[in-house]
Formats: structure tokens, C-alpha cells, sequence
């Protein structure tokens, strides 16, 4: 069952409109009808200040939120600044949570991560595994960002009622992404050094892990289709696929592979012929991350990017994009 069409504009606040995800959501949300996107620059409104963010929904009132701001990076980045990880994505989530809250906002939708769920969950990940097992130590910080950020959502549904409701991404990657080596996730980071290395007619390329771990990735379009899919839903259709404790969906393909096969794909897709060469004394995060979509998939939604085709596109467009990163 989808949400009756609006008498009048329905006003969504888009956070984080400038990242990855925020870009494939805004360009989703413009070819929408009925629909007027309200968004603002980290210059003209940080979301981590609470007094901003109180007056900025004081002001604007926004019928529907949707939280896809947030501090995000790879391995080395939360190895490296876990503190930065835990408090800005704590401080952006509670404020807009709380603010939307204040105001009256009818539908929230925060963005999570296939992270929160233990290192050594079965597999597929099912939304129950959710705080039944540790996690993993790499990105442990964003992990109970997000995961306060869920209970927030819930708690708040638990005492006031609010339709506040939550997805949780598999890895994503598409137009936009952070293609930075050192803080990037496995594929821009992979993406960009193997394009260095055709360009450099290098013999080789070296790769954090053994290869042997597995990851599932989804193609950012497809993220905000399944996004709008779960927002669109009316709250007695939400409800009847999550609860009280548990008002979250996963959001996936599917499917997995080893990076060991993801950068045979991604070198294939670049053109390097070289070595690649796995250092399995290098961290690579937790052994395999595969969510169970059922949830998802109950609403008729299905990914329409194939990697192939996602990596061929992404790859595309960032020799168009990234100029001063192809020289």
C-alpha cells in the first residue's frame, strides 16, 4: 500500500545532500511529483550544533526528514579517526532525530549500516541479529553511532508515537563516492589505485587482507529506489514488517562475493592486466556481510544494477568527474 498523493507539496528535508548517497536520493526526490526537497549545505547548516539544527526546524518545518548526512570512510578512516566517527554521527543523528521530533514531523527516515550487525552473525544477516554478538573492532565506533541512531528512532516511536523509521544499507558505491586512497571504501580506494597503476604501467597492486573475505555491494541508485520504496509505505504497511524494537529494514542484492573476485572484476573493468597481490597481514574487516532482504523484498522491490554494469558505469564516470585524480 502506498501513501495517497499529497493536496499540496510535501516538503522533505534531505540531510546530507551532497554526499553519495544524499546525491542519488536528491536526484530520485527532484523527479518525484508533489514533492518540494529542502536541503542545506554543511556551511549553511551544521548538524552538529543543536541549537542550529532547533532553529532551522523552527523555522523550515519540514513534513518528512530523511537522515543520509553522515561521517563515513573505510577501514584505514576509522582505524585511524574513530573518535571523529562516534561523535559526529552520534551528534547529527540525535539532533535531527530530536529537532524533528520538536516540530512535528510526520515521517523520518534515518540511514544505517549493515555494520551495526555482530562480526560473526549467521549468515544472511537477518534484521533480529541486530545486538546478539560483538562487533566488529574496525569501524566499532560508527557501528554504535548507528545503532544509537536506530534506538533512537525506535524509542522515540515507543514514546511519542512518531512514524520514525530506519533502513540498513549493504556496502554501497556509485557516482560521487570518496575515491581518496587512504580513507575511501573497497571499491573507489581498489578503483583508484588500479587506474594509478595502468597509468603507471605498474606490475603490481597491492591489496589490504587475504581476499577471502566476503562483501555484498549495491549501486547507490538502487539504495534511494528501495529508500523512496520504504518511505512510501503507509505506517500500518510499515508496521507490519518490523516492531516496536525492531522498526528497521535491511536493504541488499543479495548476493556476495570475495574482494578477491571484486578486484579481479574491477581490474577487468579498468583495463589492468598487472599482479594483484593480497597482504594478509593487513585488517580487512569481518569475514562475510550478507543482509537477509526478505523485508525489502515483500514490498516488490528488487536492485535493477548489476555490479558489472554499476562498476562499468561508476568507473565512467569517474574519469569524467575526477580529472585531477587521472594524472
Amino acid at each position: 500500500m502506498t501513501m495517497p498523493e499529497p493536496l499540496s507539496p510535501l516538503r522533505i528535508y534531505l540531510a546530507g545532500h551532497l554526499g553519495m548517497v544524499g546525491r542519488a536520493l536528491h536526484r530520485l526526490l527532484l523527479n518525484q511529483p508533489g514533492i518540494e526537497v529542502l536541503v542545506r549545505s554543511k556551511a549553511e547548516l551544521d548538524l552538529t550544533r543543536q541549537a542550529d539544527v532547533e532553529q532551522f526546524f523552527a523555522k523550515v518545518r519540514p513534513d518528512w526528514v530523511i537522515i543520509a548526512a553522515a561521517k563515513v570512510g573505510g577501514i584505514a578512516a576509522n582505524q585511524q579517526l574513530p573518535a571523529e566517527f562516534i561523535y559526529q554521527n552520534l551528534m547529527i543523528e540525535s539532533n535531527l532525530i530530536h529537532s524533528a521530533w520538536q516540530s512535528g514531523v510526520q515521517q523520518l527516515m534515518m540511514l544505517g549500516s549493515s555494520c551495526i550487525y555482530p562480526k560473526l552473525a549467521a549468515q544472511p544477516m537477518t534484521e533480529q541479529a541486530l545486538l546478539t554478538g560483538a562487533l566488529e573492532p574496525t569501524n566499532e565506533p560508527y557501528a554504535i553511532a548507528k545503532i544509537a541512531g536506530i534506538k533512537l528512532c525506535e524509542s522515540y516511536y515507543r514514546q511519542y508515537g512518531v512514524d520514525f523509521r530506519a533502513v540498513m544499507p549493504t556496502n554501497l558505491y556509485g557516482p560521487w563516492d570518496n575515491f581518496n586512497p587512504e580513507h575511501s571504501h573497497v571499491v573507489p580506494g581498489l578503483m583508484f589505485r588500479l587506474h594509478q597503476a595502468v597509468q603507471s604501467n605498474a606490475a603490481s597492486v597491492d591489496i589490504w587482507g587475504s581476499g577471502q573475505v566476503r562483501r555484498e555491494f549495491l549501486h547507490v541508485d538502487d539504495l534511494a529506489t528501495a529508500v523512496w520504496q520504504v518511505m512510501q509505505q503507509s505506517p500500518a504497511a510499515y508496521q507490519l514488517l518490523t516492531s516496536e524494537r525492531q522498526r528497521y529494514i535491511n536493504i541488499g542484492c543479495g548476493e556476495d562475493l570475495r574482494i578477491s573476485d571484486l578486484a579481479t572484476l574491477l581490474a577487468q573493468v579498468v583495463g589492468y592486466q598487472g599482479e594483484l597481490r593480497f597482504d594478509a597481514d593487513k585488517p580487512e574487516g569481518t569475514p562475510q556481510k550478507l543482509l537477509d532482504i526478505s523485508k525489502i523484498q515483500a514490498l516488490g522491490w528488487q536492485p535493477a544494477i548489476s555490479l558489472q554494469q554499476g562498476l562499468t558505469e561508476t568507473y565512467q564516470w569517474f574519469l569524467q568527474h575526477q580529472p585531477d585524480l587521472r594524472r
